[in-house]
């Protein structure tokens, strides 16, 4: 197995943690910040202290993202989880296009929504994948999680916006531990 493949698999882990890590460098930054009265891009926006700091992190965050996405590419047994990597590439740009495109530009609704969807989309599609390779247990555990985030984003009255993001991000770092633990080659 080349090298590069064993470091990209743990890529995942890593982008979860670094999101944690910049996103609590961010708040120190930032003591106006509430998890229960603002959204994590806040911490980008025209309001905050030190916005490079959020803002980089997630391009830096994306960019390792995609690292993981070569990994499950690399990983894929069939067409079907090939598509779900080819997903999780496309949320890595969309993170990516967050810091990008901070809080109160234009495009930053569309962009922070796609990469929740194209997650999601990763997510669900990956575990189709596993289905179609008789690994039925984690294949439906796997769409269950990529269909149960946007149920609930809709269908929960959340306190805030950084409520439901951070829901989300926990969800899959959730599902990047279960592949990294079950659902990718050894």
């Amino acid at each position: 197995m080349i090298f590069w493949r064993k470091i990209f698999r743990f890529t995942g882990l890593l982008a979860s943690v670094l999101f944690w890590a910049v996103t609590s460098l961010a708040i120190i930054y930032n003591p106006w910040f509430s998890l229960m009265m603002h959204a994590f891009s806040d911490l980008g926006g025209s309001m905050a202290n030190q916005p490079w700091i959020y803002n980089y992190g997630l391009m830096i965050t994306g960019a390792v993202a995609l690292m993981y996405a070569f990994a499950l590419i690399e990983d894929a047994r069939n067409k079907v989880e090939v598509v779900g990597g080819a997903f999780m590439f496309i949320a890595g740009v969309f993170l990516a296009l967050i810091g990008i495109y901070p809080s109160g530009t234009k495009p930053h609704t569309f962009v922070s929504s796609w990469f929740f969807t194209q997650a999601d989309l990763a997510m669900g599609t990956w575990g189709i994948g596993l289905v179609l390779e008789n690994r039925k247990a984690l294949g439906i555990a796997s769409v269950a999680m990529g269909l149960l985030a946007p149920f609930a984003a809709v269908l929960i009255k959340w306190p805030s916006v950084a409520v439901l993001e951070a829901y989300g991000i926990i969800l899959i770092s959730a599902w990047i531990v279960l592949m990294l633990k079950y659902g990718i080659d050894k």
